[in-house]
């Protein structure tokens, strides 16, 4: 059990948090959410010791252990493979140093004898005799071959390097496991390894990830970082979300009803305070006045995007027919047909391949062979993967920027259409060319919902997005009645929206009206 007790963070006038007073036991899953910068990965320092806060303690329970999720994949390049997995259980490695060095002595004393001994008796106790096969075992189910466990962590490539300090942070079953992002990089066979890895677990997990089917799929808890504060809800990220959505319309409208009936009950005061026949009644409107209860309500310091894509043109039969298309060193003779109401993921394992398909079907480069037709109904808004030229060497401000996509070049207007997606006030004329990742995807949604194409193709959308506005662009695509194309690493974006999946490997060698889980369990 790890227990938070009274625990503050301030840097100068910054506040994270205060007070937090926390319970994290066995047997259960805490997922860490709040908005960028509030605080999340901070708060998994201090219940890892790195960070002292300014106030209060983090205690763990008498003999328990933590394993933490290395960030650094270039902290162990020295080490081997196996050694490193192995130093995720520091004393267990300890022991066995020091084993090593007194059997290596030329004379074995009966004072290095009687040490020999205590080691081997806490070694027995640590699980030492099981954990080189422990191990193994990990490395192996993470996709790292026996060849690599005598390596060099330093000869491995960045993708093996995650999934062995991976198999670092679960070796020995700890007591405690933190894990900050801990699907970044991962494939999507060993998210689902993990998952069902941590649904066997049987000690306390404390994570922080973006990865929504992640939170959902393994989490019992939600401890949000807002406010200042941190707050626990029972459930995934799924119930938390609609329970913190339905609270803030209960309160919303309680102190509207609140705020009315003050109103009122003011209005009758004024009118009657000084009449006698009804002085008793308005004495008794007052108490009822100084009783009512209206809370400061503090909208959270997370901030949803609103994203929602209309279309004025109504989708014709005839959608999209592609034949035989072909483009050398992507795909060959590809078919398919776009029906009313497709939603369609496209996945492959070669990523180019679904970006140069989307790049052939807008008519941005020529495909080598096969044919394309669109209906002519059909309005095409595209959001591909790479969006830099759009943005590259640009001097427009924002609304000069946008207006570049709009019938109406009304300052206001354009103002408005920004605001939705978080660009208020002054950062409204902001040079387009200095944005990050995640304001240039924002851009681009707010781009594609003022062309109101009624057929959509993205191209991993949710790359740069934090989870605020990811969730906000699966409930826009969620409702969107046209047609679509969509491949994103994102699980919970492809299970929701999806309704058809296409798999290319070279040609066509899936397509099925499924969703995406349903897709995964097919093929195991």
């Amino acid at each position: 059990m790890l227990q938070v007790t009274g625990v503050s963070l301030q840097y100068g006038s910054k506040k994270l948090f205060e007070d937090v007073n926390l319970k994290f036991t066995n047997g259960n899953c805490y997922g860490i959410i709040g908005a960028n910068g509030a605080g999340k990965s901070t708060f998994l320092k201090v219940l890892s010791g790195e960070i002292e806060p300014n106030k209060g303690e983090v205690s763990l329970g008498k003999n328990e252990r933590m394993s933490v999720l290395a960030q650094n994949q270039n902290k162990y390049d020295e080490e081997t493979v196996l050694r490193t997995v192995m130093l995720g259980h520091r004393r267990l490695v300890e022991i066995m140093d020091e084993k090593d060095a007194l059997y290596a002595h030329a004379e074995f004393s009966e004072e290095d004898g009687v040490r020999a001994s205590e080691l081997e008796s806490e070694f027995a106790e640590l699980g030492g005799w099981e954990a080189e096969s422990e191990a193994q075992t990990l490395l192996n189910e993470l996709d790292i071959p026996v060849p690599l466990h005598d390596r060099r962590m330093g000869d491995l490539d960045a993708k093996q390097k995650v999934r062995v300090l991976l198999a670092q942070a679960l070796f020995g079953n700890p007591d405690v496991l933190l894990l900050d992002e801990p699907t970044n990089n991962l494939d999507l066979k060993t998210v689902r390894w993990l998952e069902n890895y941590l649904l066997d677990f049987e000690n306390t997990i404390i994570i922080v990830s973006h990865n929504r089917h992640f939170l959902n799929k393994v989490c019992t808890h939600i401890c949000d970082v807002d406010f200042g504060k941190i707050n626990l809800y029972l459930g995934n990220y799924d119930f938390w979300y609609q329970t913190s959505q339905l609270l803030a319309r209960q309160q919303k409208d309680a102190n509207k009803k609140a705020e009315q009936r003050a109103a009122e009950l003011k209005e009758f005061i004024a009118r009657f305070a000084a009449n006698a026949s009804k002085s008793r009644q308005a004495t008794s409107r007052k108490k009822e006045l100084e009783r009512l209860t209206i809370v400061d309500f503090q909208p959270s310091l997370r901030k949803y995007p609103f994203i929602d894509f209309k279309y004025e043109r109504e989708i014709g039969n005839d959608i999209l027919f592609v034949e035989g298309l072909t483009k050398v060193g992507y795909f060959r003779d590809l078919s398919f047909t776009v029906q009313k109401g497709d939603k369609i993921g496209i996945l492959s394992e070669q990523s180019t391949s679904t970006s140069m398909l989307y790049e052939v079907l807008t008519g941005k480069v020529q495909a080598d062979a096969g044919t394309i037709r669109w209906g002519k109904t059909i309005e095409v808004s595209y959001f591909p993967q790479n969006n830099e030229d759009y943005f590259a060497g640009s001097d427009l401000t924002l609304i000069q920027w946008i207006s570049q996509f709009s019938k109406d070049h009304y300052e206001e207007y354009l103002r408005g259409w920004l605001g939705r997606m978080l660009f208020s006030g002054e950062e409204a004329l902001k040079s387009a060319k200095v944005l990050s990742g995640g304001e240039r995807v924002r851009c681009m949604l707010a781009k594609m919902m003022l062309e109101g194409g009624n057929f959509l193709i993205f191209d991993e959308p949710t790359n740069h997005l934090d989870l605020e506005s990811i969730t906000a662009l699966n409930n826009g695509l969620t409702s969107f009645k046209g047609c679509m194309l969509l491949t994103s690493h994102d699980q919970e974006l492809m299970n929701t929206v999806c309704n058809r999946i296409i798999v290319l490997n070279g040609t066509k060698v899936y397509d099925k009206m499924t969703t995406f889980d349903e897709y995964l369990d097919s093929i195991g």
